[in-house]
């Protein structure tokens, strides 16, 4: 059971009530996750914000939906695995493609070197050297692509970390994470 209540949509009011049917106008549905972000107005705008920005990258969603996976899994969130399960299906990818992007590997090489940035983001708290940057953009990222990976990595870093701290209930088909001795 979550730790902060879930916002009912048809009961909320204000902000909340705007910003909730703003979500399932633009998904069909009210995730768990997004009702319990309602508990603050502030940070369901700031997350629908952020993602927003995002959807419009240049990194297409079969990549974007990698990047979630991995960085679900590097911080083992039962919930975001779940969702982008879910949602990496329905942008194309394959249970294959789905279960490297939780290792943090692709077939793909611009795929792989975006996935390989992202864990070594996820492991050095941003800190990264020249060299990884460089290796990122020799296997095929833009640099607006390379940025668009740390974006992306702290939106999923966030939504990995609420998720979490909050027990939000799994409304997705429950994916669990890999050991971490395994990951």
């Amino acid at each position: 059971m979550a730790r902060l209540p879930i916002v009912n949509p048809s009961s909320s009011t204000g902000k909340a009530h705007d910003l909730l049917a703003a979500v399932e106008k633009k998904l069909g549905l009210v995730p768990n996750m997004t009702r319990v972000m309602a508990n603050s107005p502030a940070v369901l705008e700031a997350y629908i914000g952020f993602s927003g920005a995002l959807d419009g990258a240049s990194l297409d969603a079969k990549t974007r939906e990698r990047l979630a996976l991995g960085t679900a899994e590097a911080n083992q969130c039962e919930y975001c695995l779940s969702a982008h399960s879910t949602i990496g299906k329905l942008v194309g990818l394959n249970e294959s493609e789905i279960l490297d992007s939780r290792r943090g590997r692709a077939t793909d090489s611009k795929a792989a070197a975006a996935l390989q940035f992202s864990r070594q983001l996820i492991e050095k708290h941003g800190a990264v050297t020249e060299a990884e940057v460089d290796a990122a953009r020799n296997g095929g990222l833009s640099d607006g692509e390379v940025a668009e990976v740390v974006a992306l990595t702290a939106l999923n870093i966030f939504t990995n970390y609420f998720n979490t701290a909050f027990q939000v209930d799994v409304d997705f088909p429950k994916v669990s994470p890999a050991r971490r001795s395994a990951a």
